[in-house]
């Protein structure tokens, strides 16, 4: 089988479940593991947003949209030459990866189009339901599910460590210009970590928060965590928030609980590495009961 991804999560998963040599082309934006890197391009950004602030990234990115043009192009002739057999790709978000329509005009062009599978969870269950459809899919359903049992354990056990703990007042901020709140599977990933976050949507869109209702809940935690960045990048976004009215009041800032989190490693990407999240969300909101043993470039603490 010839598999293409235009997800990253997706293609995290092609590697976890051992498909590394069926992979025959990906986005720009798939680049874990690092081998992945090594793989035909078949889909490029169309806005470059290195550089940016990020309300210079929104605004850039919603007069794109707002125009009807896609934040995608779908290179046909790479995707043509690749010839894949099955295609995963997303219908949830237009800033994710190339969305429904776009990808459905790409394909017509094919003389013969691959099988599409569809990743668009919107909650964290339907992440651990998209890695089965993927063995399901390639052979690998064994493999798939073997993973998925072993997630389960990983999350039982964070949650059992946190179960009777206080719960910790968070706000998990996932774009600063204008502030967005977590949605999706974000909430979910909180509460296995002893948190809670008034302003979070359980498996919804993120939507604009006003910074009001950050201030109003008081909390003893922030994370910083726009979406498609790392740590380091993170921290250097979030100077803003030091000029927001309040700031310096919140209990998390008076007492250095402010954390930089590389989100597009464990918490933007539907894939395999939420379960890393929620163990290092569990660990900066309860550092005495939860170990962090992954990557000390995970999160940035911030002064």
């Amino acid at each position: 089988m010839r598999i293409a991804s235009f997800l990253p999560a997706a293609t995290e998963m092609i590697y976890l479940l051992g498909l590394e040599d069926q992979l025959v082309g990906r986005s720009h934006e798939c680049d874990y593991p690092s081998r992945a890197l090594l793989k035909p391009v078949l889909v490029e950004a169309s806005l470059v947003l290195s550089g940016l602030t990020s309300a210079e990234i929104d605004a850039a990115v919603g007069a794109r949209l707002a125009s009807g043009q896609s934040l995608y192009r779908v290179d046909a002739g790479k995707l043509r030459a690749a010839a894949p057999d099955l295609l995963v790709t997303q219908n949830l978000c237009q800033v994710c990866g190339p969305a429904g329509t776009e990808v459905s005009r790409v394909l017509a062009t094919l003389p013969v189009p691959p099988r599409i599978l569809w990743q668009s969870p919107r909650r964290y269950s339907e992440v651990l339901e998209a890695v089965r459809a993927l063995g399901l899919a390639t052979g690998r359903d064994v493999a798939a599910n073997a993973w998925v049992a072993q997630a389960e354990a990983r999350l039982r056990s964070v949650g059992a460590a946190t179960a009777g703990l206080p719960r910790v007042r968070v706000a998990y901020l996932e774009w600063l210009e204008p502030i967005y709140g977590g949605g999706h599977w974000i909430p979910q990933m909180l509460e296995w970590a002893g948190a809670q976050d008034a302003n979070a949507r359980d498996g919804s869109d993120s939507v604009p928060i006003p910074w009001e209702d950050v201030i109003a809940q008081r909390p003893e935690v922030v994370f910083v965590a726009p979406c498609g960045f790392d740590a380091t990048r993170a921290a250097e976004l979030s100077r803003v928030l030091r000029e927001r009215p309040g700031w310096n009041e919140l209990p998390a800032v008076t007492a250095g609980r402010v954390y930089a989190l590389d989100a597009n490693a464990y918490f933007a990407r539907p894939g395999p590495r939420l379960v890393d999240g929620v163990e290092l969300l569990a660990h900066l909101v309860h550092p005495e009961h939860c170990a962090w043993h992954g990557a000390e470039a995970a999160y940035v603490r911030l002064d």
